[in-house]
């Protein structure tokens, strides 16, 4: 399998350490990306790694899926550029959240094959979770040179409908920061009352890693697994009864439905050919 990533950031680094590290050789991935020091940083990790800072025809020879790993202010741009190599290009793959299928595709000159995933943070380290929406004329060739690409950090579903993948979006996509917003409040509560920073760290991160051990154990739902460490009268109870004074379960869906919101408003923005980003050199 041969790969091409335009845009080496976090998330192309991602991808590239999850083939790798899938047995597969980094000589067979090309990466382009006009930031030099972003150039360095990739081939010192990847020395392998054949790194350019254009696009040019050799680039494609015998490639199987170019995947279009920029910004999604930035999508535009690249994909306009990539335009005039499409037709060396079997599947054309976007990991930019919002942006459609039907505006990539003619961004690429009406390049047909395009298929969008939403990959998360945790792809970094094998275990992320990826949703991901292929265009009808995306054959079954395609859409397997994508899936064995991204099953290599984590777990990979395939959605029926686009707009499902702002759900995706919103949910696995923002999630790991809503992780982190928990954490990290924990610890500073924990610090507050007298714990030192390295034991407040160790119990906020065992409180999650613990209760996820739990809940994956079987099929019991949530609202069983918490109401079994709520004693009537007890500690628990006393703080649950302050996360429902103070609204948290309304707010965590709140935010969930405004992030699903906010990618839909990307959608329609960054799919506006007049875009300002759209000719930022």
């Amino acid at each position: 399998m041969k790969y091409v990533f335009i845009g080496g950031g976090a998330m192309a680094t991602a991808l590239i350490g999850g083939v790798v590290g899938s047995g597969k050789g980094a000589a067979d991935i090309r990466v382009v990306d006009p930031n030099d020091a972003q150039q360095i940083r990739l081939t010192t990790v990847f020395p392998q790694v054949q790194s350019y800072s254009r696009l040019e025809d050799t680039l494609f020879e015998e490639v199987d899926v170019v995947v279009l790993a920029v910004k999604p202010q930035l999508l535009q741009m690249a994909a306009r550029q990539l335009a005039p190599f499409t037709p060396a290009i079997p599947a054309v793959l976007s990991v930019a959240a919002g942006v459609r299928v039907k505006d990539i595709s003619r961004w690429l000159g009406g390049y047909p094959a395009v298929i969008r995933a939403m990959p998360n943070t945790p792809a970094q380290v094998g275990a992320g979770y990826t949703g991901v929406y292929a265009a009808p004329e995306a054959n079954e060739a395609a859409r397997n040179h994508v899936h064995e690409l991204l099953e290599s950090v984590g777990n990979v579903f395939w959605l029926n409908h686009e707009e499902m993948l702002d759900v995706v979006t919103a949910l696995s996509g923002s999630g790991p920061a809503y992780v982190f917003y928990f954490l990290e409040n924990l610890e500073a509560a924990a610090h507050s009352l007298g714990l030192r920073e390295g034991s407040a760290r160790a119990i906020a991160l065992n409180i999650l890693s613990g209760g996820l051990a739990l809940a994956q154990r079987g099929n019991t739902p949530f609202a069983e697994l918490r109401a079994r460490v709520t004693s009537k009268g007890g500690t628990t109870e006393r703080a649950i009864q302050v996360f429902d004074h103070a609204g948290v379960d309304k707010a965590i869906q709140e935010a969930v439905h405004a992030a699903w919101q906010r990618a839909a408003e990307l959608g329609d923005e960054l799919g506006n050919d007049d875009h300002p980003e759209a000719s930022a050199g």
